[in-house]
């Protein structure tokens, strides 16, 4: 389940920390906590998957200052949210709804609308984009101790990794292997990105261009859960280049009608 969420902001321009992700991360986890404290219980659990990611926060317009750690945004600001859980998908849609008016660091906003995205039939062989970028780590020995290692997608671990994360998540969710476990990763665009993912603690991540060829199923968790590591922190959150979104129900927010209407 994929959505766009368009926020109408109070005031122009308005700040947008180029290091955000968190921001979005306390929003989502605060609305689900509002609509099911259960289920924000689960998520907090940090061996519990949690089969949902985000994309960077975009605006219609920006403008970038030299030496600022932000953009200016104007006109309505949106990122889009997806998960494979449908119960996480309604907590954070419905607690969004009940409760559209937010604070992203200091900045408020309404929320103008929500749209349910189709997804795509078929994903093997199509080409993707990151809308937030592919994280992926492993473990190697510095100074005598393992230490965390960011991957990048010059390295054939990258790849491996990226495979046996998908298969770990497929598995988690449905309770079997995926059906071939096949995954083909063919890079034609590769910029990297680093972000401070907690004061003081940084994660290396890459804004990618890619064709994926194999399981079905694989592509499929990875279009609705993410790719890559970090997913609920907002990394590996993927668009199908060049497919017009297909919108299948909307929500209107702010003080009016918050019923959905078939689109």
């Amino acid at each position: 389940m994929r959505f766009a969420i368009r926020l109408m902001p109070e005031n122009e321009p308005y700040r947008v920390p180029f290091n955000h992700l968190r921001h979005l991360q306390g929003l989502i986890y605060r609305r689900i906590q509002r609509m099911n404290p259960n289920l924000s219980l689960r998520l907090h659990n940090p061996k519990v998957p949690k089969f949902f990611t985000f994309s960077l926060f975009m605006t219609e317009r920006r403008e970038f200052l030299n030496g600022k750690p932000h953009f200016l945004g104007s006109g309505r600001g949106y990122f889009y949210f997806s998960t494979a859980v449908p119960e996480i998908a309604e907590a954070f849609i419905g607690g969004l709804l009940q409760n559209p008016e937010l604070t992203l660091w200091g900045e408020r906003f309404t929320v103008e609308e929500v749209r349910a995205i189709a997804e795509p039939e078929k994903l093997s062989g199509r080409k993707f984009v990151t809308l937030s970028p592919i994280a992926v780590t492993t473990k190697r020995i510095q100074f005598g101790r393992p230490r965390s290692y960011d991957l990048g997608p010059d390295e054939p671990e990258f790849y491996e990794h990226l495979r046996e994360n998908l298969v770990e998540k497929y598995t988690a969710l449905t309770g079997r292997p995926p059906e071939t476990g096949e995954l083909k990763v063919r890079v034609l665009l590769a910029k990297p990105k680093r972000f401070e993912v907690k004061p003081g603690i940084y994660q290396r991540a890459w804004h990618l261009v890619f064709r994926a060829y194999g399981d079905e199923g694989l592509l499929r968790i990875g279009y609705l859960a993410g790719f890559g590591e970090k997913n609920s922190i907002g990394f590996g959150m993927v668009k199908v280049d060049g497919r017009k979104e297909r919108v299948k129900r909307r929500w209107k927010g702010g003080g009016r009608n918050r019923e959905g209407k078939a689109a």
